[in-house]
């Protein structure tokens, strides 16, 4: 065998072995898939058995306590509590009318909400392809706009749910923010119907502004809300 047949040779097999490896990885994410449908409906039988209300997901609320200086993932991560999860109606309204409203928390505070198994991280892998919907509020109306926005979301309301990942409040000195995280910032279409779907849930009135960042912008200029891209 001359050297070209034997590279030719190597060749095809590195690209076998990355194919079985691809397929493998489709396999396993299937059968990932597969087993967290199959718990989804083994809990739903659970609730509805004990004569309870299954929602389509499962949600979990993380509080945040934001400390001064540059974020890191390591600082940030730390920060980051979970405070109670829930999948059912009744098991919402529990949490719910537990929590503090958003006029009483410090600033700067972040509240959120999100499907169980994502957590509120740009570098989760359920959010590492996404951004976010950026909506910028007066303190004195935030609250009854995120109680919309909670409801429309547990209450799978908003188009394209299944590319929703959570939804954040950010109690800020000067005004507080909602963003919405999707899974797809390359999604075009699914992004701007997300947006359209926010905008009538929350009957946003004409006056506000809606922005859009990816996260991997996030990531490239440490920051949440500044430097948007899109704007609608």
């Amino acid at each position: 065998m001359d050297i070209t047949e034997k590279k030719e040779t190597e060749n095809s097999t590195n690209i076998n072995n990355d194919n079985n490896n691809n397929n493998a990885q489709t396999a396993a994410d299937s059968a990932s898939l597969e087993n967290i449908d199959k718990e989804a409906e083994e809990r739903q039988a659970r609730d509805l058995k004990a004569g309870l209300h299954p929602l389509k997901y499962k949600f979990v609320f993380w509080y945040t306590r934001r400390t001064p200086g540059v974020r890191t993932q390591t600082s940030y991560e730390d920060n980051i509590k979970k405070i109670m999860e829930f999948g059912t109606v009744e098991g919402f309204w529990v949490c719910y009318c537990h929590l503090a409203r958003p006029s009483s928390l410090p600033s700067p505070t972040d509240l959120h909400l999100f499907k169980e198994g994502i957590r509120p991280l740009w570098e989760d892998s359920a959010n590492s392809n996404g951004g976010k919907w950026i909506i910028r509020f007066k303190k004195v109306v935030s609250g009854r706009f995120w109680e919309d926005l909670v409801l429309a979301l547990v209450g799978d309301q908003l188009d394209y749910s299944d590319n929703v990942c959570g939804a954040v409040l950010s109690i800020r000195f000067n005004e507080d923010i909602l963003s919405i995280w999707n899974r797809n910032a390359s999604d075009h279409q699914a992004v701007m119907a997300l947006r359209d779907s926010i905008k009538r849930h929350l009957k946003l009135p004409h006056s506000y502004v809606m922005e859009y960042k990816p996260h991997d912008a996030s990531l490239r200029d440490n920051s949440s809300y500044r430097n948007t891209w899109l704007r609608g």
